[in-house]
Parts: structure tokens; C-alpha cells; sequence
């Protein structure tokens, strides 16, 4: 589960700025928000607000660099995300980090990076303790030539010939981070001391799901499960979009081949013949394509491939309905419901704009079927939202509300709700948009007069 993540000159973040998932211990309701690990109380939500261009997409787009750079490289469009407000910031570290829980261990992971440079400067991960002490897994930075293990981290013989291999082969790397080189075609053993690479790298790779407003859902798996459809019929039904039954139907390809670009169809054709001259391989093999208002799925079967897609229903048309004629309020539910069926525990749906083209008590809706769907497991949320409607109490506790603001210089300041400390009975909603809590626009006047 995700604890704190803390970020400096990173775009509009210009000082250390920290967002902690920590609950308060002064708040006794709403505990079925919480898990506990260890004797720690870890929030599963966290719902952000925020002026337009305060900063609150840029939170979103920490984790989203994070994941990048631990599955390639700084991304070349960083390479400007250094904060901006000061002169001197072009040529100073960039700092990154995030704590995590795996199974009932603490970590901290995090580095630090020239971005306009693309250098990785430093790197680090450590175990952390419940009595606030810390062991080092491991560390690199510039002074030093390898990065090396900390000193409590024992190896047998063979890890440690393994260890220095990879170790000598990174020699002078700065370009990639060394837990992604640990990740590259390395094995380990169940029992070897240096099988938290493997567990670490895995959970911040896909364990944190980025959803954008422009992200589409491409996982078809649930509509071609008998079950899971039915669900889906059931859920659909809960939203008022009209849709009574949704189906997976067989279409041709003239339909396949106008929905996508040429070369993307041009591409996946050729990626096509490919699997279906080598058969035995491909036999039960199965591609999902999604543009933007409609999506496909191309299963290979003995001697043609079968171009399938959704066709909804409504309840007094006589005829059905394809998704590109649905509104897009509704195809964006539809991109949602993967975070409702998706029932791996211990994830972490980083989400930006939660409401896009949604009505605010479909917005509220949704959350609670979310609430509802995860109960009692590790399964967290943490959005960006301008929907004030949902902030209420009888939602989310005090210590899930987050603000962002710019001041002065700029740059974004990051803080709690709970800070302010008001009573139970209090229209927070209200209280915000009168600016009690600021993170609002603040308009300046314009004077329209004639010449």
C-alpha cells in the first residue's frame, strides 16, 4: 500500500513537498477507511482539490515519471520538468520518493536526477521499522564508482559473485535507474537475500495504475467471461445511462478497418498473418485494439481471425447501439468499471479528473460502488477532483481531503483537510468554495469600456 510520496523541483514543486496516506489518530469515524499494518493505519483514499493549473495533474504526473523511469529511462520530455520558478533550479537534483508497503514490510524507495540532463544522481531503498529506524538495502551516488548494499545485508557466496557481476557491468550507467538493471533478465532464488529487487521492482511497476482523462480501459478480459459480464449488465444498470444490456458480437472487418487509422490497421494486419502462419503458437490467441470511441477485439481461430466488438442495448430501442453512439459520459464509465472489476488486492489507482464528463452523483455514485467493491481489502484511490458535491464527510474522513495551492512564487504547496480541523456537522463543500480552505481561483477584475 502506498504511505508518503515526496517530491522537490519537479515541476510547479519547487521545496520538498510530501502527501502522506498516514490516517490521524484524533479521527475515530469512518475506520472501514483504513487498514492496518503492523501498528500502522494506513488511508485507502485520497481525494485532491485544487485550482486550475495549481499543481494537481502534476501529483498525478510524479507517478507517472516514477513508472516511466523505472521502466526505461527519464523520459526525453522531462527533460523541462524541473521546477521553473527559480534560475538556479535547471541545475539542481531533482528528488523522488515514495513509501510502500509489500505484505506487511515498509519500504522507501527514491532517487534523485539532473532532468535536463537525464542523469541519475543518486538512488535508494530501505526497509523501514516500526521504532523509526531504517535498514539500507542499498545505495549509489556520484561519489562513489558501484552502487552497493547496505552493511546489514548478508549474501552467501553465490549472490555475492552475482551481485558483483551486475554490479561491475553497471559501472558508469547514470542513464538508467539500478533497480531496473536488477530487473533485466536476473534471476533469483525464493531464498536469496537479494530477492527485494524483484519484490520491490514489481510492486511500484504494476501495482500503480495511472488512469488520465484520456486513458481508455483496454482490458476485454471481463467481457468475454460469461460472469463478469453478467456483472457488468448489472452494474451498468445501477448508472441511469439507459443501457440495459451490453453484449460482445462478431463484426466484419470493413467495420474493423474504418475505426483505426490505416497504418495502426496496417500494422495489426500484418501482426496478424504473422501469428497466423505460425499456428501452433497463436492457436487461442487473443488482441484488443480501443480507439478512443470504440474498440475491437481480433481472436485467432483455425483458419480466420474473428473481429468481435460491444454492441449496447437500450431498453424501449429496437435497435442496438455501437459505443462511438454513446455519449461521453458513458463511454467513460465504461473506461472506469475495470477499477470495480479488477480484483487484485493491494493496488493503487492514481486517477486524474475522476469526473471527466460524469454528473456529479454519477461521480458519487461510482465511489461508492468503488467503496463498496473493495471493502476490507488493500485496494487504494487517490484522485484529483473539482467536484465539490462529494466532499462530505459521510464520503471521505477529514484526513483523506487534500488541497493544492499556489502561492506567490508559483509553486505548489501541498495540505491536508485536516489541518483545519472543523467540526462534524460543517458543510465542507460550502466552506470551500467560500475560499475558507483556499486551493480556489481568485479572479481578478476586467473592465470592459468603450473607446
Amino acid at each position: 500500500m502506498l504511505i508518503k510520496v515526496t517530491v522537490e523541483n519537479f515541476k510547479s514543486f519547487s521545496e520538498p513537498t510530501e502527501m502522506t496516506m498516514i490516517s490521524s489518530t484524533k479521527i475515530q469515524k469512518g475506520t472501514d477507511h483504513r487498514v492496518k499494518i503492523k501498528s500502522t493505519n494506513i488511508l485507502k483514499y485520497a481525494v485532491i482539490y485544487g485550482a486550475n493549473a495549481a499543481g494537481k495533474s502534476n501529483l498525478i504526473d510524479f507517478f507517472w515519471f516514477l513508472k516511466s523511469t523505472l521502466n526505461d529511462t527519464i523520459p526525453m520530455v522531462a527533460t523541462k520538468w524541473f521546477c521553473k520558478c527559480k534560475e538556479e533550479n535547471i541545475n539542481k537534483n531533482s528528488s523522488f520518493e515514495i513509501q510502500f508497503t509489500i505484505g506487511d514490510k515498509f519500504y522507501a524507495y527514491g532517487f534523485t536526477a539532473l532532468l535536463n540532463q537525464r542523469r541519475i544522481t543518486s538512488e535508494w531503498l530501505y526497509e523501514l521499522y516500526q521504532n523509526g529506524n531504517a535498514k539500507c538495502l542499498f545505495e549509489r551516488n556520484e561519489e562513489e564508482k558501484f552502487p552497493h548494499l547496505g552493511e546489514d545485508v548478508k549474501l552467501n557466496k553465490i549472490d555475492e559473485a552475482k551481485f558483483k557481476t551486475y554490479t561491475d557491468d553497471f559501472d558508469g550507467n547514470e542513464s538508467i535507474l539500478f533497480l531496473t538493471e536488477m530487473n533485466r533478465n536476473k534471476k533469483y532464488s525464493e531464498d536469496s537475500k537479494l530477492v527485494f529487487f524483484k519484490e520491490v521492482y514489481s510492486w511500484l511497476s504494476q501495482n500503480i495504475i495511472i488512469v488520465k482523462p484520456n486513458t481508455s480501459f483496454d482490458n476485454f478480459q471481463y467481457y468475454n467471461d460469461e460472469t463478469s459480464l453478467e456483472l457488468i449488465n448489472k452494474l451498468i444498470k445501477t448508472f441511469d445511462t439507459g443501457i440495459d444490456k451490453v453484449r460482445v458480437e462478431k463484426t466484419d472487418f470493413e467495420e474493423f478497418r474504418k475505426a483505426l487509422p490505416a497504418k495502426v490497421f496496417d500494422l495489426v494486419m500484418k501482426d496478424i498473418r504473422n501469428k497466423m502462419a505460425h499456428k501452433s503458437l497463436y492457436s487461442s490467441a487473443r488482441m484488443t485494439m480501443r480507439t478512443d470511441k470504440s474498440f475491437f477485439t481480433v481472436t485467432l481461430d483455425d483458419d480466420e481471425p474473428i473481429v468481435s466488438t460491444l454492441k449496447l442495448y437500450h431498453g424501449k430501442s429496437f435497435y442496438d447501439f455501437n459505443f462511438d453512439e454513446e455519449s461521453d459520459g458513458t463511454r467513460r464509465i465504461f473506461d472506469l468499471l475495470d477499477m470495480l472489476l479488477n480484483k487484485n488486492d493491494d493496488i493503487i489507482y492514481v486517477v486524474d479528473e475522476l469526473e471527466r464528463s460524469l454528473h456529479p452523483k454519477l461521480t458519487e455514485h461510482f465511489l461508492e460502488l468503488f467503496m463498496n467493491f473493495h471493502k476490507g481489502h488493500k485496494t487504494q484511490l487517490l484522485f484529483t477532483t473539482h467536484e465539490a458535491s462529494i466532499m462530505e464527510q459521510k464520503l471521505f474522513r477529514r484526513d483523506e481531503i487534500w488541497f493544492v495551492e499556489r502561492d506567490g512564487n508559483n509553486t505548489s504547496n501541498v495540505y491536508s483537510l485536516d489541518k483545519f480541523k472543523e467540526r462534524y456537522d460543517k458543510t465542507l463543500s460550502k466552506a470551500y468554495l467560500e475560499g475558507r480552505y483556499g486551493a480556489i481561483p481568485v479572479f481578478s477584475n476586467f473592465d470592459l469600456t468603450e473607446e
